[in-house]
């Protein structure tokens, strides 16, 4: 019998605790602070977007140290960013990796924030739906990284397919690992009832739990649910 998505979200919680998510960079010290942004300002938005954005494939340790970088050289401003050429912005964020096809991406997405004059009272207007569109129509914003903007963002009921959830949940037998976005979304958004603030939440557990526990090569014996899950009996036996 397979473990049901709402009761593990409190059992992840329980263990783990509040994450407080999306972290934001310190600009004294480059690390990440961690705490619940229910609404966040124009800044933390914008900054949510550019490190959703630098996060692709890559760990979270790497994106602090490029939105540091271009914090500390005050370029954190899609207005700064504009006028910055492509090369020196791959540059501020190298650490990230794939910095020069990064760097065209944040280029991408300014272009089409610059057609509502840099603002998002224009955008936060529109259904979920529709931004959702507008941003898969970005070059180089994929479904991952336009739900992590939607959700953490703009604060949209959206849950976050990431590999640690695909993997996670398909070990434990919820969905299949060939399932498409699309079918492991919808699973979440049919099984997982809730507000925003619960989906920013259950996704931040799934990454410490796929970081931290659930590797490719999982860490079984420091599961705490490890008798719940398909994947777990099937080493043992």
């Amino acid at each position: 019998m397979t473990l049901d998505p709402a009761e593990f979200f409190v059992l992840l919680k329980k263990f783990y605790g509040p994450q407080g998510w999306w972290p934001v960079i310190c600009p004294e010290t480059g690390e990440s602070r961690y705490y619940v942004i229910k609404k966040p300002d124009y800044n933390e938005a914008f900054e949510i977007i550019i490190g959703s954005i630098l996060t692709q494939n890559v760990a979270w340790k790497n994106v602090e140290k490029a939105l540091f970088n271009l914090k500390k050289a005050e370029m954190l401003n899609p207005h700064v960013l504009k006028k910055t050429p492509v090369n020196l912005i791959a540059e501020k964020i190298r650490p990230s990796g794939y910095y020069n096809q990064k760097a065209i991406k944040i280029k991408n997405f300014i272009e089409w924030f610059e057609k509502v004059n840099f603002s998002f009272e224009p955008v936060l207007k529109n259904k979920t739906e529709n931004i959702r569109n507008n941003l898969l129509s970005v070059k180089g914003i994929g479904p991952e990284t336009a739900d992590s903007i939607l959700l953490y963002a703009f604060n949209r009921k959206i849950f976050v397919i990431d590999a640690y959830t695909k993997r996670i949940f398909s070990r434990l037998g919820n969905i299949d690992p060939s399932s498409s976005y699309e079918d492991a979304q919808n699973y979440f958004h049919s099984t997982v009832p809730g507000s925003a603030k619960l989906y920013n939440e259950y996704h931040a557990l799934i990454v410490v739990h796929g970081k931290d526990v659930c590797k490719k090569k999982p860490l079984c014996d420091n599961c705490f649910i490890k008798s719940h899950c398909a994947h777990s009996s099937s080493v043992e036996n």
